[in-house]
C-alpha cells in the first residue's frame, strides 16, 4: 500500500515535469498509470483531458468527458465546448457553453494568457505574428482595465488600428485621459485609412468598425465630465444598431450612468440592450456585475422596490465580500424610512467584512444622523418649539431632504395656528418657512406663508415684493395686481445726505461724477485735434469725456445686465426648472448615494482562420 502510494507520488512528479516542458504524450502515459491505481481521480481526469486536447484527440477527449461525467460533472464544460468547436460540432458547442451553470473563472487568467502569448510570439514565425501581437496588447489592457495593473512595456507596435486601440485601453487603466483619448483618434486615423482602401467597404461598414472606438472616445468624455458630448457619440453608436451585442450593452449602460435617476424612461428602454442574447460571453465579470448593479439602482429610482430587492439580494449572494449590493438595499430601506432595518444590515454586514467596516459605518452615522431627527420629532412636548424645528431643519437640509424640512415647519405653523394664531413666534415661523422654500425653489409652496404674512401687515413692502416675485412666476396677472400695491418713487425717497453718506467710513469706492457737457460748450471747429480722427466721428455728437476711463468707472456703468441663470434652463428631462432641480435633489437625499458604474470596453481580439484558430485559451489544472 505504501509503495502504491509512493509510486502514485513519483508519477504525479512526471506529469508536472512533463506539463511545463510541454510533453504531453509523455504525461498522458503518466496519467495513465495514475488512473489505473486511482479510477476515478478528477484531477488526473481533468489533466488527462488536457493532454488529449493539446494532442488534437479532441474525440478521445470527448469520449474521457462524457464516460467520466458524474465524476467531473461542470468542471470541464469549457473543454467540452471547446473540442466539441475543433470538431466542427458548433451547434452542440453552444449548447454546452450555453447549459453552464454559472461563470467560471477559468477566463480571464491574464497572467498566464501573457506568459503563453509572450512564448508563442517569441517562438513562432508564420502568417499569424500580426494577430498574436494584437491579443497580446489585449491581455495587457484587460490586465489595466481590469486588474489595476500596470505591466511593464513590450514594446509591440501600433501598425494597425486594433494595436492602436488596444493601447489606449492600457492607457485608459493607467488614468491616463487625455493620452487615450489622442490614442484612440489615432486609430481612427488608421481604420479609416486601411478601409478605404477596399472598393467592397462602405461608408457604413466603415462607421460599423469604427462603433467600438466611438464608444471608447464616449467612455473618456464622460470621465473627464463632457457629458454632453459623450452622451452624442453614445447615442450615435446605438443609432448604429451594431450587430455586437456586447458593445451595444456597454453603450447602453453608460447611458444609463449620464441619466443618473433623471431621463429614467429613456434608461428602461436602454436597460433592454443590456439583457440582449449572448451578452455575458462578450463582457468580462467586472463588467457584467457593473451592469446588475445598475440595474438594481434604476429599479430603485424607479419605485420598483421588489423588483431592486431581488437584483441586490442575488448581487450579494454572488459577491458576499462586495459592499455595493448591501448599500443599495440599505438605500431601499432608507427609501421605505426603514431606518433601523438599514443600520442593522450595515453593522451586520461590517461584522462579517472588517476590511469594508469603514466606509461601512460611515454610512451608519449618517443614518443615525437620520434615526436621531425621528427621535427628535417623536417628542411632542418639544417639537414644535422654535428650537428644535431649527435644529431639526438644519439637519434635514444637510441630508438635502428638503421636503421633511418643510413638513416641519408645516407641523409647527398649524400647531401655532391653533393655539396661539398671530403671535410673534406663529408669525416669525410663518416668516422663516417663506424664506426657505423661497432659498430651495420652492417659488410657488411659499406663495400661501407670504399672503398670510402680507395680510398681517400690509405696509411691509419687503413681503410684497417677495410675494410679488413668487407669483410673477405662477400668475402673472395676479402679480400686476398686486404690484399696484407698491408704493411711488416719490414716496420711496428719503432725506439722505450723499456726500456725507459718501465720505462715511464704510464708503469703499466711490464713483467719481463727471461734469455734463452741453452743446453750447463743445468747440465748433475740431482741426485742434492731433492725429487722425476716428471713423465714427460726428462732430455734431459731442464727444465721451469718459472714453479713456475704463468702463467700469465711467459715471454711466451700470454693470452687466443679469439674464436668466443657467441652471434655470430645462436640462435633462423636457422643461426642467431651478424648482424642479431642488425637488429631485431633495429627492435624492431620501436615499443614500449609490453612483452608478460607467463602464469601458473589451480590448480588441484578433483569431486567426483555419485549423489555428483557438478561441479559448486551455490551462494546465491547478
Amino acid at each position: 500500500m505504501a509503495s502504491g502510494g509512493g509510486s502514485v507520488a513519483s508519477l504525479w512528479t512526471e506529469v508536472n515535469r512533463c506539463g511545463q516542458n510541454g510533453d504531453f504524450t509523455r504525461a498522458l502515459k503518466a496519467l495513465n498509470k495514475i488512473l489505473h491505481e486511482v479510477k476515478d481521480d478528477v484531477t488526473a481526469l481533468h489533466c488527462k483531458i488536457v493532454c488529449l486536447v493539446q494532442n488534437g484527440s479532441f474525440k478521445e477527449a470527448l469520449n474521457v468527458m462524457n464516460s467520466h461525467s458524474k465524476v467531473l460533472g461542470s468542471d470541464v464544460v469549457f473543454e467540452k465546448a471547446y473540442c466539441e468547436y475543433r470538431l466542427n460540432r458548433v451547434e452542440s458547442a453552444l449548447k454546452t457553453i450555453e447549459g453552464a451553470s454559472e461563470q467560471t473563472d477559468k477566463l480571464e487568467r491574464y497572467d498566464e494568457c501573457k506568459a503563453v502569448y509572450t512564448d508563442l510570439i517569441r517562438n513562432s514565425q508564420d502568417e499569424y505574428e500580426e494577430e498574436r501581437k494584437t491579443n497580446l496588447a489585449a491581455v495587457v489592457a484587460a490586465m489595466s482595465q481590469w486588474e489595476q495593473a500596470s505591466p511593464d512595456s513590450l514594446g509591440l507596435p501600433e501598425s494597425t488600428y486594433e494595436l492602436c486601440y488596444n493601447a489606449a485601453c492600457t492607457l485608459i487603466g493607467q488614468g491616463q485621459l487625455t493620452e487615450a483619448l489622442n490614442k484612440l483618434r489615432q486609430a481612427e486615423e488608421v481604420c479609416r485609412v486601411s478601409l478605404a482602401d477596399d472598393s467592397d467597404v462602405t461608408e457604413e461598414d466603415i462607421e460599423s468598425e469604427l462603433a467600438v472606438i466611438h464608444s471608447q472616445m464616449a467612455y473618456i468624455m464622460q470621465l473627464q465630465g463632457r457629458t454632453e458630448e459623450a452622451l452624442q457619440l453614445y447615442n450615435q453608436v446605438i443609432k448604429l444598431k451594431p450587430s455586437d451585442v456586447g458593445l451595444l450593452a456597454v453603450t447602453a449602460n453608460n447611458i444609463i450612468t449620464i441619466n443618473k435617476d433623471q431621463n429614467v424612461f429613456d434608461s428602461k428602454k436602454k436597460v433592454k440592450l443590456t439583457n440582449a442574447d449572448g451578452v455575458e460571453y462578450k463582457l468580462a465579470k467586472k463588467q457584467l456585475q457593473a451592469i446588475e448593479f445598475n440595474k438594481a439602482l434604476l429599479a430603485m429610482y424607479t419605485n420598483q422596490a421588489d423588483q431592486c430587492r431581488k437584483l441586490s439580494s442575488n448581487l450579494q449572494s454572488q459577491n458576499p465580500g462586495h459592499p455595493r449590493p448591501v448599500l443599495i438595499q440599505v438605500a431601499q430601506l432608507c427609501r421605505e424610512k426603514q431606518h433601523s432595518k438599514a443600520i442593522e444590515l450595515l453593522q451586520q454586514f461590517s461584522d462579517q467584512h472588517p476590511e469594508s467596516a469603514s466606509g461601512i459605518k460611515l454610512t451608519m452615522a449618517q443614518l443615525y444622523l437620520t434615526q436621531a431627527c425621528d427621535i427628535l420629532r417623536s417628542i411632542e412636548d418639544f417639537k414644535h418649539k422654535p428650537g428644535m424645528v431649527s435644529a431639526l431643519v438644519t439637519m434635514y437640509s444637510h441630508e438635502e431632504d428638503i421636503d421633511s424640512a418643510i413638513d416641519i415647519f408645516s407641523q409647527a405653523i398649524q400647531h401655532y395656528q391653533s393655539k396661539q394664531p398671530g403671535s410673534a413666534t406663529h408669525l416669525a415661523l410663518v416668516r422663516e418657512a417663506a424664506n426657505f422654500k423661497l432659498k430651495y425653489g420652492r417659488k410657488k409652496e411659499a406663495i400661501s406663508d407670504l399672503e398670510q404674512l402680507w395680510k398681517q401687515n400690509p405696509s411691509d413692502i419687503h413681503t410684497l415684493a417677495q410675494l410679488i416675485s413668487a407669483y410673477s412666476l405662477v400668475d402673472t396677472d395676479k402679480a400686476k395686481s398686486l404690484s399696484k400695491h407698491l408704493p411711488s418713487p416719490d414716496t420711496m425717497s428719503f432725506n439722505v445726505d450723499v456726500d456725507e453718506l459718501e465720505n462715511s467710513h464704510g464708503a469703499n469706492y466711490v464713483r467719481k461724477k463727471a461734469a455734463k457737457v452741453t452743446g453750447e460748450n463743445l468747440p465748433k471747429d475740431f482741426s485742434f485735434f492731433s492725429g487722425k480722427l476716428p471713423k465714427n466721428f460726428d462732430p455734431k455728437v459731442a464727444p465721451d469725456l469718459e472714453r479713456w476711463l475704463p468702463m467700469r468707472e465711467r459715471s454711466y456703468y451700470r454693470g452687466k445686465k443679469k439674464g436668466k441663470k443657467k441652471e434655470q434652463i430645462g436640462k435633462g428631462t423636457q422643461g426642467a426648472t431651478a424648482g424642479a432641480a431642488a425637488e429631485l435633489a431633495a429627492n435624492r437625499g431620501k436615499a443614500l448615494r449609490c453612483p452608478f458604474v460607467a463602464l469601458p470596453m473589451n480590448p480588441r481580439w484578433k483569431s486567426p482562420a483555419g485549423e489555428q484558430r483557438k478561441q479559448l485559451m486551455l490551462f494546465w489544472p491547478k
